[in-house]
């Protein structure tokens, strides 16, 4: 997995790493509505009782967590209930749409001692789905270029709310040098070896709220906290000008040598530029290209997308391969 002055998946893959020790001890109702302000789903269903999704993987059986240790600052606690996602993932979140069939290319530099690297991000919206931790969750295949060179290739795993939260349930990336697999130590999926799904974007982001945490794991030493500092900026980038852009800063406080990443969103396009604030590397991306693939470009994806998840259960033993496989729920690009 990139730095998080590298990552701009998940949240992406990317992408921290703060630890508080204090608890919040508060419980939601059972049959509680969402909390539309954090995008934190409230527990539907009494702890311990399984829902159709739960039973359908292979993983741990989760249940609702609507309290715990504040990791990302207070009011950051995460409630994780799979009774409050979809059954079929449909992400239309105005400011992180995932529509199968979609691909955004951005492109840019990252500057540091060593000199400057060209980049390239490729995010693809694939036609698969993927349980994990009870819910079923749509499949990004991100493919991340260093001066043209592919050095990391990676599966991120997203699922909505019934309201509108977007959640990341995990991500598998594939790292490369001088064009040959090393691994992907940094795997992590939600429900397995104490990993937290965290929230990707909320339903209504708004810089007077909490900071929020967007992914959790332990095991590899991951802790992703989000916080929106600015609303309603105008940023332009070669896909053109977008106004009313919101912008989220992902951090690494525990790192404070990798400082901060800035990422902009557009609503109804999302993800438009993402930047560097302090730490040794100073990163600019901005979005060069948004478009609707063909179903013949769309199948392509996908059988790259299930080599991927077939190749991760020979890779990650110990925590991928307690998951169900990815299934093809769309093969032609939607209008």
């Amino acid at each position: 997995m990139l730095q998080p002055h590298e990552r701009i998946t998940a949240l992406g893959s990317a992408l921290m790493l703060f630890l508080m020790t204090s608890i919040l001890a508060s419980c939601a109702a059972p049959n509680a509505a969402p909390d539309t302000t954090t995008g934190a789903p409230a527990s539907a269903s009494p702890a311990g009782t399984p829902t159709a999704s739960e039973t359908s993987s292979p993983a741990v059986s989760p249940t609702p967590t609507p309290s715990g240790p504040e990791l990302c600052g207070p009011g950051s606690a995460i409630a994780y209930d799979p009774a409050a996602f979809q059954s079929t993932p449909k992400i239309d979140n105005k400011w992180f749409p995932l529509t199968a069939g979609m691909q955004y290319t951005t492109t840019g530099t990252v500057t540091n001692a060593e000199g400057t690297t060209e980049r390239t991000v490729i995010h693809s919206v694939t036609g698969l789905t993927k349980v994990i931790n009870g819910v079923k969750t749509q499949v990004l295949w991100d493919q991340d270029l260093a001066d043209g060179e592919l050095v990391e290739s990676e599966l991120a795993f997203f699922a909505q709310t019934e309201s509108g939260a977007v959640w990341l349930f995990g991500e598998y990336p594939e790292e490369f040098e001088g064009g040959e697999f090393i691994g992907a130590p940094n795997t992590f999926i939600s429900g397995i070896s104490e990993a937290e799904a965290g929230i990707a974007m909320r339903v209504e982001p708004r810089i007077d709220t909490p900071s929020y945490v967007q992914a959790h794991a332990p095991a590899v030493g991951l802790l992703d906290c989000g916080d929106v500092v600015q609303e309603h900026e105008k940023v332009c980038v070669p896909t053109g000008c977008y106004d009313d852009v919101l912008v989220i800063d992902e951090h690494n406080p525990l790192e404070p040598g990798v400082g901060h990443m800035r990422k902009f969103y557009s609503a109804g396009t999302g993800l438009v530029r993402v930047t560097a604030v302090g730490g040794d590397n100073q990163e600019t991306l901005d979005l060069v290209k948004a478009e609707q693939l063909s179903g013949a470009q769309l199948d392509f994806v996908n059988q790259e997308a299930l080599k991927l998840d077939q190749h991760a259960y020979e890779v990650s033993t110990s925590d991928y391969a307690k998951t169900a496989p990815a299934e093809v729920a769309a093969e032609t690009s939607g209008g």
